[in-house]
């Protein structure tokens, strides 16, 4: 079996889906529906969606649409993006989804990570670290969609979430988002060695090697937006997602196989 998550990412825009670089509105993609359609059929590890007008604007999480939305899965979704309270927490977990994502909220209301995990299990909680580089080799915490600047070093604030009872660490480099640069390996690194719970890989996948890189570097598992929807020099939208056989031969070498 796989062992290593490799993971597309969604991200909500009003109804549809875009495509952002470095966190700024850049490319409409299309119908979500369509897209979870599509990776149904390719038969992808996981999923995660990401309302990124939620916080950003104040908007609570869309539970309705949300939830048709994870009944059109056939793997396991984690979404994020507004969640304030544990009531909300309650229902998209009830509904079906496997995972929720805290971000802006894990600061604001750093008890709600810690309830959350007391009530769900942390399993079904995972922690987004949004993260810039602040100065050569210095990176700090963002959160409401990378406009604020929480003046925390990811690595500190990776072991406050582990510490509260994050199941997980989602952690995205907003300077690489979009750009298919490869991942941040220093900070997956650092981030890695700092916490006992999977850090999953996320912003500046543009080929298969990167993936591979991450893994080296330390991440339990990758994930990606600009790789998976995305084709060509001209980034022409097309969903796609490797063949298990492609992964396979991917991680062969990394000892991620049972």
């Amino acid at each position: 079996m796989l062992l290593t998550r490799t993971i597309p990412v969604l991200l909500l825009h009003g109804k549809g889906l875009n495509k952002t670089r470095r966190f700024e509105y850049w490319k409409y993609l299309g119908d979500p529906v369509n897209a979870v359609r599509i990776f149904n059929e390719k038969e992808v590890d996981e999923l995660i969606v990401l309302d990124i007008d939620a916080s950003r604007n104040g908007f609570a999480p869309r539970i309705n649409e949300i939830v048709e939305l994870a009944g059109e899965c056939f793997m396991p979704m984690c979404y994020g993006g507004g969640i304030t309270d544990i009531e909300q927490v309650r229902r998209l977990l009830g509904e079906g989804i496997e995972k929720v994502s805290l971000n802006t909220s894990a600061h604001n209301n750093p008890g709600l990570v810690e309830e959350a995990a007391r009530y769900f299990g942390s399993q079904s909680i995972v922690v987004s670290i949004d993260v810039r580089e602040t100065s050569p080799g210095r990176w700090s915490v963002f959160s409401n969609s990378g406009r604020q600047d929480r003046k925390v070093d990811p690595v500190s604030f990776a072991v406050q979430m582990q510490d509260r009872g994050a199941g997980e660490i989602l952690l995205y480099d907003i300077d690489r988002d979009g750009t298919k640069s490869g991942y941040n390996l220093d900070l997956i690194g650092r981030v890695s060695e700092s916490v006992d719970i999977p850090v999953v890989a996320a912003g500046g996948a543009g080929h298969l090697g990167h993936l591979q890189q991450a893994i080296r570097a330390g991440a339990h598992a990758v994930a990606a937006g600009s790789l998976f929807v995305l084709i060509g020099r001209l980034d022409g939208v097309l969903i796609s997602y490797p063949a298990q056989a492609e992964l396979e031969r991917l991680y062969a070498g990394l000892g991620e196989f049972a």
